[in-house]
């Protein structure tokens, strides 16, 4: 199969590295989500990686507590993450480096965005953790960033659903989900993709975003060889 994306951005959520547990790191999920990015690297797309981190923490629901505190308690929540995702990386003989935007340089390497590149073009998979460094801004914004900074085709949003729908199917039995929307309408409906933010920069970057399950982690590998999964986010043709 000829992979239809040379270079992907994944969003990997917290949650689904937490499996079934719902809390924390399970390691058995997260090597079932690592084979199918081994079999996509196999086959020569570079594979970039950010992770959330709301299976240990959530800075926006933490309360009384202050926010920018809060926010860099969740940026360490994606360090956790991101390390246990290379760990497994690893353990299937994938190349992987760590970069943070917090520096931490016992644990992994500061970004730096030539370096990143430089490690894609080697074929080394490259995990980002905290986010954008900055409170405020979530790790989808994050993820879109990145994806514009190192010149990604596409960002690919892991999620718990199987797409994007008009409303959501957990309520309404009869939402209607989109094979593809446009990011007008993403925006002006406050569909659920990304935030605002997150949408916005993919939006005037012209960088088409796909959401897709990860329920069945093999969608990734037929995701990015070009399958009809979920629900591809572009911009108005």
């Amino acid at each position: 199969m000829q992979p239809k994306y040379k270079r992907v951005l994944l969003k990997l959520s917290g949650e689904s590295l937490a499996g079934s547990q719902k809390y924390g790191i399970d390691f058995d999920t997260v090597l079932k989500i690592c084979e199918p990015i081994k079999k996509c690297v196999k086959e020569g797309v570079e594979v970039a990686i950010v992770v959330g981190g709301g299976n240990f923490w959530r800075g926006r629901s933490s309360g009384e507590m202050d926010r920018t505190r809060a926010d860099h308690m969740g940026m360490l929540a994606t360090t956790i993450n991101a390390l246990g995702v290379c760990d497994a990386l690893e353990q299937l003989g994938v190349e992987v480096r760590v970069q943070t935007a917090i520096a931490m340089h016992q644990v992994a390497e500061p970004y730096i965005r030539n370096r990143a590149v430089r490690h894609l073009e080697k074929g080394r998979v490259v995990v980002f953790g905290c986010g954008t460094g900055n409170p405020f801004f979530s790790t989808d914004t994050a993820a879109s960033l990145r994806a514009v900074e190192i010149e990604a085709d596409i960002v690919m949003k892991a999620t718990m659903v199987d797409g994007v729908y008009d409303s959501d199917p957990k309520k309404n039995p009869n939402a209607v989900k989109y094979d593809t929307v446009s990011f007008h309408e993403v925006l002006n409906k406050d569909l659920a993709v990304m935030d605002s933010t997150a949408a916005s920069l993919c939006k005037d970057n012209n960088l088409p975003i796909l959401v897709f399950s990860i329920e069945d982690p093999e969608n990734i590998y037929r995701a990015i060889n070009g399958e009809n999964i979920g629900t591809v986010v572009k911009g108005d043709d």
